[in-house]
């Protein structure tokens, strides 16, 4: 199984998007929908954070509401701080009829948490792979206060360090994370067994080739001779 670590990802990313010229919010509509492939049933809840594993959560929603799944998303940040990409799959979840409940303190998320444990599965799309350090704020409150349901987890479980496999204070505990296109460092730390489940490698698109160095110079190196 082919691993990298959180930086490697990020460049493989950057390669795709700015030099092949894939749009993110392909990659990002094709991670979500990744996800929603293992979502056989509702209520769902999916609880996002502001970056992009969030976005990946917002087309999560926005798959789950065309399919009758009663979607409930939780938004552990502030609304206007939404951008890019992840802001177009939140309008576009919003424009079709879908509800946020948005958490911004620690109080509010705990509160917004409890009201999703009469859901049948949970999505977690909070962190991402640049999660450091500790986990503080409301994102730990709503960890700390997850329900005890039957959870995916968008790339890798909030909490856990993408590269060590090693809890940052608290981390989510998934039932199946759906990583993106290539396992992280971090997931071969037999410690990340238990907040990882089964797991499953989604390809969303990013060709082998952005996350080999030297095949990467090869092909600019030839693309140059080119042109």
């Amino acid at each position: 199984m082919k691993t990298l670590t959180a930086a490697a990802m990020r460049e493989a990313d950057r390669r795709c998007i700015e030099a092949l010229g894939i749009p993110g919010a392909v990659l990002m509509n094709n991670a979500g929908a990744a996800v929603f492939r293992e979502i056989q049933r509702g209520p769902v809840g999916i609880v996002c954070g502001k970056g992009n594993n969030g976005g990946d959560g917002y087309v999560v929603a926005r798959l789950a509401l065309l399919a009758g799944y009663e979607p409930r998303v939780v938004l552990i940040a502030e609304p206007a701080n939404i951008t890019g990409d992840a802001a177009t799959f939140l309008h576009s979840y919003q424009r079709l009829g879908g509800k946020v409940i948005a958490a911004s303190n620690e109080t509010a998320a705990v509160s917004a948490m409890a009201e999703l444990a009469d859901c049948a599965i949970l999505v977690d799309a909070l962190l991402g792979t640049g999660v450091k350090g500790e986990v503080q704020g409301p994102i730990r409150a709503a960890i700390e206060a997850w329900p005890e349901i039957y959870t995916i987890a968008v790339d890798l479980p909030s909490g856990l360090n993408a590269d060590t496999g090693e809890c940052c204070g608290c981390c989510v505990k998934a039932d199946v994370t759906v990583t993106f296109q290539f396992a992280k460092q971090g997931f071969l730390n037999p410690a990340a067994k238990e907040y990882l489940g089964h797991l499953v490698v989604a390809d969303i698109g990013i060709p082998e080739v952005c996350a080999d160095g030297e095949a990467w110079s090869r092909l600019m190196a030839n693309k140059g001779e080119q042109e």
